[in-house]
């Protein structure tokens, strides 16, 4: 019988409650041999010294630290990472990919609730629905400003996809639910075949801004594209349009999206901000045509298991010596989170 390898959970205690309940447990206990202690937050646990030198596998989620060369000289063993998260930017090192080390991530299994989320949003954004629930708060039984976010409905929108990532292709997939839609998307580094196959149209960024009623960014976090959303191109955008972020908060430039939303002339819903969370003092809290949500967008809670059985059957598969679903290279992230 072929020796099972030595496998250990990296993540911290929130994330391995939620992520790994019994039956996930069992599961992976049957591909690895997890020892005496399958789960820690801490590399530097002097309870882990001697486990480390037989881990040839780690799953890792939310926690996971920066696998440096440090704690990788503890690990020689090591052979393959299975991230159960969205990217990871925040712990792969040159020293690990050095070592050629398999690394896969459960960002397929994580777009599926932010585009959810974002569909939903774009839906209710037909209505107004969400800064009309503000205004409610201020107009009460005067029922009259109803009428002054501008027209309301789904038929007939042009939708604005920025950035044509796993979740912005969900996005414009999603959106075709919607009678009589146009649905734009602009991104730099696709094919616009792909983008007309899923029911979009390729566009520069201009065109979209200004004839979106809704725009959605879905574009990675990177150099170039950190403030890709400023004065200008808020300025293009259409009166009473609306503006969904649940990508990255540093994608829009706030104090840009502070000004503009001020006027009153669009409306902005934004679950992620730069900083993360707000000031206590921008006025965005405090704009009626402004909707804040806390980072909800991607999986939380037993929605976070999605992306533990993605990572289970990529395991499956590496163990099996099939081809992977979800494995990160290194050149992947200088085009995507």
């Amino acid at each position: 019988m072929t020796q099972k390898p030595h496998a250990l959970l990296v993540m911290n205690r929130e994330t391995f409650a939620d992520q790994f309940d019994s039956t996930r447990l069992e599961r992976l206990a049957e591909l690895v041999d997890l020892g005496t202690q399958p789960w820690t937050d801490s590399l530097e646990d002097p309870e882990m010294s001697g486990h480390l030198e037989d881990v040839e596998i780690l799953l890792t989620s939310w926690g996971v630290p920066q696998l440096n060369a440090e704690r990788l000289e503890r690990m020689p063993k090591l052979r393959a990472v299975f991230h159960c998260a969205g990217t990871v930017r925040s712990f792969v090192t040159d020293e690990l990919w050095d070592r050629g080390i398999t690394v896969t991530n459960g960002a397929d299994a994580n777009a599926i609730p932010v585009a959810e989320f974002t569909f939903a949003s774009i839906v209710l954004a037909g209505k107004k629905a969400q800064v009309l629930a503000n205004d409610a708060r201020t107009f009460r039984e005067d029922w009259n400003y109803v009428s002054g976010r501008g027209e309301l409905g789904n038929i007939g929108r042009v939708i604005g996809v920025v950035g044509f990532s796993r979740i912005g292709r969900r996005v414009v997939k999603l959106v075709q639910q919607l009678q009589d839609v146009t649905c734009l998307v602009s991104d730099p580094h696709v094919d616009p075949l792909l983008v007309a196959a899923a029911g979009g149209k390729l566009v520069p960024l201009k065109e979209l801004l200004s004839n979106s009623d809704v725009v959605t960014i879905h574009a990675p976090d990177l150099p170039e594209t950190r403030n890709m959303i400023s004065t200008a191109e808020l300025q293009m955008m259409k009166d009473n349009a609306t503006l969904i972020n649940t990508a990255r908060g540093a994608l829009v430039d706030t104090k840009a999206l502070e000004v503009e939303c001020a006027t009153g002339r669009i409306q902005a819903l934004l679950d992620v901000t730069d900083p993360e969370p707000l000031p206590a003092d921008s006025i965005l809290y405090d704009l009626p045509n402004v909707m804040l949500t806390p980072h909800i967008a991607g999986s939380l809670g037993t929605e976070t298991r999605r992306m533990s059985d993605a990572a289970l059957n990529d395991l499956e598969r590496y163990l099996s010596g099939k081809d992977l679903v979800a494995q990160v290279l290194h050149d992947d992230l200088s085009l995507s989170a």
